[in-house]
Order: C-alpha cells, then structure tokens, then sequence
C-alpha cells in the first residue's frame, strides 16, 4: 500500500514538472526514431516484397553460397576470437592481480589496456601486414619468406584477438579483485597446490565473468567490420559482405536480409550476456575483499608468467610502433632508408588532410557534448524516477551497444533515404552532416548511460531532495547539484564519445558521402589501395589526437574534478 502510495506521489510530482515531462517525450523520440526505427524498417524490408508479406527475400539470400560461407566465417572467427580473448585477458589479469610484477612490467599492462581506446580499430590489421605480409618486414626481409599470406581467416583471429583482448583484461581484473582472498587462503590451509586452488576455488567464482567476457568480445567480433575488410582478403564475414552487397551488387533489400540475420545473432548473445551472465556474476562474486590479498613471489611462478605476458605486452606495442614508423619510409616493402616525412606532408598537402581532420574533429566536437549529456539525462531518469517509459528508455539506450555498426548503417539508408516511411520527412537529414552526428550520438550512448548509471547510484536522494525542498524545480537541481555531483562520469563520457567518434568507421561508411571526409575512410581506402604509407601517416596523426584528447581528460579531473573538490574540502 505505502509502495504505491508512493508510486502515485512520484507520478504526480513528474506530471507537475513541465520540464522534465518534455525530456522524457524528447528522449522518447529520440530514442524510438533513431534506434528502433532504422531496425523495425530493417524487418519490414526482409519480410516485405511488391507483393506484400514474403519469405523470398530470405530465401533469395539463403540461397546465396556468399551468404552461407559469410555466416559460418563469422561464427568460427567470433568464438575462437572470444576464446582466445577471454583466455588470454585472463592471464594477463591474473597475473597483475595475484602475481607480484615489477613497475615496468605494471606499465607495460597499462599501456596495452590503453592502446586500443586511443587507436582506430583497425591499426593492427596495418601492422600485421606490414611485418608479416608478403612484403613485411619479418617475413621478407628477415626471414625471406616469400609465399605466404597474412590475409584470411588466421590474419582476421590475430588482429581481433590483440585488438579485444584488452577489454577482457580489464573486465576479469576488477572480478579478481573482488574476489574475497580468505576463500583461496583456506584452500591452501586445507593443503591444496596452487593450481588446485585455481581450478577448485578461483575460476568457478570467475566463471560467469569469463563467459561475460568471452559473450562481450565475440559480439564485437563478429560485428567487426574493419579488420575483415583489411586484412580478411578472400575470407568473407557477414558485415564485410553486407557492405559489398550494397556497395557492389546494389540490392538494398539483400543486404537489410543479412543485416537482420547478423542483428538476431548480436541480440542473441546480447541478451544472454546481459540478463544473465552479469546477474550471475554479481551474485557469484564475494564482495570487496577483507584484507590485502599475499602475492606469489615464487620465482618459478613469477618468471614464467612475467616474461610470458611481458613478451605478449612487447609484441602488441611493437604492432603499434608500426604505424607511426611504417610513415617514415619512403616505400614500404622495397625501400626502407632514407626516413621522411613526405607522406605527412602529402596527407595535408595531396590527399586533402586538413579537410578530412577539419571535418571529422568538427563532427565528433559536436556530437561528444550531445552524447555526453544525453547520457547523463537518461542515467539521472533512470536512477533518480520513477514513471511508467522508464524501463523503455534504459533498454533502447543500451540496445545500441548491441546493434553492430554495419547493421545501423543499413538501416538508417533504408529508413531516411526517402524519408520517414517514405513520406519525405527527415529525408533531408540523408546524406548530410545531421545524420553523421546522431550516428555518432547513437553509437556512443550506452557507454556513456551506463558511466552515468554506476556514478548516480552513489549519490544519495536526500541531497537533491533538499534543493527541491528549496524550490529549485527539476532542471535546476540537475544542473546545479546532479550534474556537478557526477562532473567526472560526464568529463569522462565526453572524451570517450569523441574518441569513439572520431575513430569510428562500420556505420559511417555507408552514410558518409563525397560532401564529407573522414579520416578513418580515408585510412581504410588507402589500406584497400595498398598505399600503407599514407594509411600509416593518417592514422598516426588520429592516434595523436584522441591521445592528447585522453590526456587533457585526465588532467582537467586530476585539477578539477569532484574527487580533488571532495578532498580539499574535507
């Protein structure tokens, strides 16, 4: 009764507020034209023929060899992927967490966690070919090999597997963290061996973080359209092949088809992940841990361990290295002395650089502040009230994360190429800079609601409680008490949308159009062209702006941040 009670109070206080009724239909709109629209329309075009309701379209594209050969290629690149990405981010996290490693060994873990934040997403598909391909570094000119192939189904695992391997790092070292280390303690006074105590205790209280992390890398995997696209040569997967059946056969309907099918196959694993790998990991898990966890110092353990992910660590910043290095050579794969700088030169003064940087900076400067409030709003919707749309603005938000870039990218050209169903409204979005924007907007915009989320959990009701007592309506209190509250989540939100618009190319490369470059387009052209050099120039200065954008980041919360206010206060 006093549930309710309260319920119909809240609702009553929401309907009084003009302002924040006109944010939830605004959100509402927002959310329903530019997240389930372009889907729903994505369905409609599959199952929707001249003749009305159809299954040919389907079983036009299932008849497909292209198509089926797209499908399995995908499917055995995403688990191995997600395998070997969730193993090998396991061993890197275990040993951080439970084995005592020196500070260059520490720094050497943090800068691989870093490198893929601040780097396109294909950088190492460059790399990869550069070193091993059939003019690379190692494979020509140290070990004179001359017929081998970097490209394919091997290439593509590589590359994903070092590019994502990250995340499952710094996934499964915060669940280690947690893990209470009298658990593993009292195993070992029972006289078990370490690997007993590993296999016995650790890993099942890891388990369902490890599948989390295994569904995670293989949802970005299998939607990865980058890397495929580089360095996949022959080897189809399902986004490459949606991109070239648009852009090479022109069967708009085709491809919406096999958009749907790799969409089903995201959500799927989406689904799974989120409703039950993460409760299950939340509940497994024992909480913080009662005190400091004693570190192996067993150098039979330790030397091993180190040097094996020292090694891998080494191996993926040397991969990196490649790019702003393979920039310096005059021809990469025939002549490698003396170093230049021509290629930079010819990125601003041939290829149009300062255009292709003017835009793509402008673009993401303006949707980053849009994202990052946009964000904020929705966590301080969701967390803070109490209405009916709420569980429907919260699960919209979050289905873009599962919505592989490719897939968006279709959508939105059937769905605004004409117009709103055709009617011509928002028709003059299509092709312009507006629709670049909200597709950076729309790709950023869980990461940031869920930032926003975790911070707002931690503030209790009673402060904004007392601005309202005040009479501060529902703007003011977020503007003046929410928001600077959570200034940290919203500065590392903004710098995060930038970064991961300025990097972004699965779903802008069917939307972008000539009016319009992009300096990720213009690094994946260039790459298709075998013009690794001018690639590498392109991509090494976009590794210096969205490094620099990360620095500034951390730099103002270190001054200006919340945590620093709260410390001088106390």
């Amino acid at each position: 009764m006093a549930r309710s009670q309260s319920a119909a109070l809240d609702r009553k206080k929401l309907m009084a507020d003009p302002v924040m009724v006109g944010t939830i239909v605004v959100l509402i709109t927002f959310l329903t034209l530019f997240i389930l629209y372009p889907l729903a329309i994505l369905l409609v075009d599959s199952f929707y023929g001249d003749g009305g309701p159809t299954f040919d379209i389907f079983r036009r594209v299932l008849d497909m060899p292209t198509f089926r050969r797209a499908i399995t290629n995908t499917l055995k690149v995403g688990f191995l992927v997600g395998i070997l990405s969730a193993a090998v981010g396991l061993l890197f996290a275990y040993v951080e967490v439970y084995v005592k490693v020196g500070r260059a060994v520490g720094g050497l873990f943090k800068v691989v966690s870093m490198l893929p934040v601040v780097s396109p997403p294909f950088v190492l598909s460059l790399s990869m070919i550069m070193l091993f391909g059939k003019a690379g570094l190692i494979t020509r000119f140290l070990l004179h090999i001359y017929d081998n192939s970097v490209y394919g189904f091997w290439g593509i695992v590589i590359v994903q597997t070092l590019t994502f391997f990250p995340v499952c790092y710094m996934m499964l070292k915060g669940l280690l963290k947690n893990i209470d280390p009298s658990l593993e303690e009292a195993a070992r006074d029972m006289g078990a061996g370490r690997m007993r105590v590993f296999t016995s205790v650790t890993l099942p209280l890891l388990l369902p973080g490890l599948g989390n992390a295994f569904l995670v890398t293989f949802i970005e995997s299998i939607a990865d359209f980058a890397n495929p696209m580089i360095i996949g040569g022959s080897y189809d997967t399902l986004a490459t092949t949606i991109y070239l059946q648009i852009t090479g056969a022109y069967d708009k309907q085709g491809a919406a088809a096999m958009a749907v099918v790799l969409l089903t196959i995201t959500l799927l694993m989406f689904a799974v992940q989120k409703y039950y790998l993460e409760a299950k990991t939340a509940a497994t898990l024992t909480g913080k841990a009662s005190r400091g966890r004693m570190l192996i110092e067993d150098k039979s353990v330790t030397r091993p361990l180190t040097a094996l992910c020292s090694l891998a660590a080494a191996f993926v910043i040397i991969m990196y290295l490649c790019v702003p290095i393979g920039a310096l050579f005059p021809t990469w794969g025939y002549k490698f002395t003396p170093l230049t700088f021509k290629w930079f030169q010819q990125v601003f003064t041939r290829y149009k650089g300062f255009k292709a940087f003017r835009d793509s900076f402008v673009l993401s400067l303006i949707s980053a502040p849009i994202t990052a409030l946009l964000s904020m709003i929705i966590s301080y919707l969701v967390v803070k009230r109490k209405f009916k749309g709420k569980g429907f603005i919260e699960a919209v938000s979050m289905l873009a994360m599962a919505v592989p870039g490719t897939v968006l990218g279709v959508g939105y050209i059937r769905g605004f190429s004409g117009g709103v169903f055709h009617t011509g409204f928002l028709q003059g979005i299509y092709g312009s800079a507006a629709i670049l924007i909200i597709v950076f907007v729309v790709r950023s915009l869980p990461t940031g609601t869920r930032s926003g989320i975790s911070a707002l959990r931690q503030i209790d009701k009673s402060i904004e409680e007392s601005a309202y007592d005040m009479g501060a309506d529902s703007f003011k209190v977020f503007m003046t008490v929410t928001l600077p509250l959570i200034k940290d989540s919203f500065l590392s939100g903004l710098v995060t949308a930038f970064v991961r618009s300025i990097t972004a190319i699965s779903a802008i490369i069917l939307l972008v159009t000539p009016q319009f470059l992009l300096i990720t387009v213009q690094i994946n052209e260039f790459a298709e062209k075998g013009s690794y050099s001018i690639a590498c120039a392109f991509a090494t200065i976009l590794i210096l702006i969205t490094y620099g954008a990360v620095l500034l980041m951390n730099l103002f919360i270190r001054f200006f941040g919340t945590s620093r206010q709260i410390k001088e206060d106390m």
